[in-house]
């Protein structure tokens, strides 16, 4: 049997996972992600455990194909990392210092969010599919693209930042980024809420929401006990993304858009606010793309930077 192992770096722990070339998990655990002095412990402790690993299931290095490794922040095709705030990094070779670290074995890095969407389009809701796009609904947005089943990078490893397409110029509030009306302040859980907010503000309609400090969890649960004002900031949601989504489809041509992250878990309710203004927006060649929840949760990661030794 040939091996290869997937690694998914984030600001609390480093997950890992074991996987024949075939594409089966053989085990999967995690270590703690030491980002003092600069994350200097990160790629040392990521070598120590995959080498461990290796010794307890009697594994020899010419049976191994390679380690993948995502990491939140911009990663270059040849592996390096030029400053990730959540591990600590300013400036990383990972590529040749992992490989340095591992005696040889080949290293692969890419952006944690690219390689959620690879390892979608390997073992999860995009399976069997070459061309798709990953958006990743969590705190901010984030975006993975696979273009004839290889991941988009760009000149520095920063593409596929869907969260940054700007959805409305007339907005008077910043992003995070610094720019003002980019997608992750409306389609994002903290941009849900702050539409709910907004909503909630701008009218005296009832809703199950008055009263409460609103998040986005709590959004979907009131649309799926029917409430009017509740579908109405869904619907707004909806707005934002189904259009940005029509109008990057027009460039990548997917065959199906994955929907991930911590509000994807409203289950599929949330698909048909994506859907409609996507359809109503979307070029005619791109009204057959399917939106799908993501399938593989935490395991994306791990999944898409094994994928990354295959391609």
């Amino acid at each position: 049997m040939r091996y290869c192992f997937g690694v998914d770096v984030g600001g609390t722990t480093v997950k890992m996972g074991l996987f024949s070339t075939e594409g089966d998990i053989l085990d999967k655990w995690e270590i703690p992600t030491r980002t003092e002095n600069e994350g200097e412990a990160v790629l040392p402790d990521t070598a120590e455990s995959v080498l461990q690993k290796m010794k307890e299931k009697g594994i020899a290095s010419v049976d191994v194909e390679g380690v993948g490794i995502g990491i939140p922040a911009p990663v270059t095709a040849e592996g390096i990392v030029k400053d990730s705030a959540n591990v600590g990094w300013k400036y990383k070779e990972v590529k040749r210092e992992l490989e340095e670290l591992l005696g040889g074995i080949k290293v692969r890095a890419g952006n944690d969010a690219n390689v959620a969407a690879l390892g979608e389009m390997w073992l999860g809701a995009g399976k069997g599919e070459k061309n798709l796009i990953m958006v990743t609904l969590g705190t901010g947005v984030g975006g993975g693209i696979v273009i004839g089943g290889q991941m988009l990078v760009g000149e520095n490893g920063a593409g596929g930042e869907i969260g940054h397409l700007c959805v409305k110029r007339d907005e008077e509030e910043s992003c995070g980024c610094g720019l003002r009306g980019c997608l992750e302040q409306y389609a994002s859980a903290t941009g849900i809420a702050r539409l709910a907010k907004l909503r909630l503000a701008k009218n005296d309609d009832e809703t199950i929401l008055r009263g409460t400090n609103p998040d986005a969890k709590a959004v979907f649960d009131a649309v799926k006990a029917g409430d009017a004002v509740a579908i109405q900031i869904a619907e707004e949601f909806g707005v934002y993304l189904g259009e940005a989504m029509a109008n990057l489809a027009v460039v990548i041509n997917p065959a199906v858009i994955v929907i991930g992250g911590g509000v994807s878990r409203a289950g599929d309710v949330l698909l048909p606010f994506i859907e409609k203004p996507f359809q109503k927006k979307a070029f005619f060649a791109n009204r057959e793309t399917r939106f799908v929840l993501a399938a593989l949760g935490s395991d994306a990661g791990i999944c898409g930077a094994a994928r990354l030794i295959l391609e």
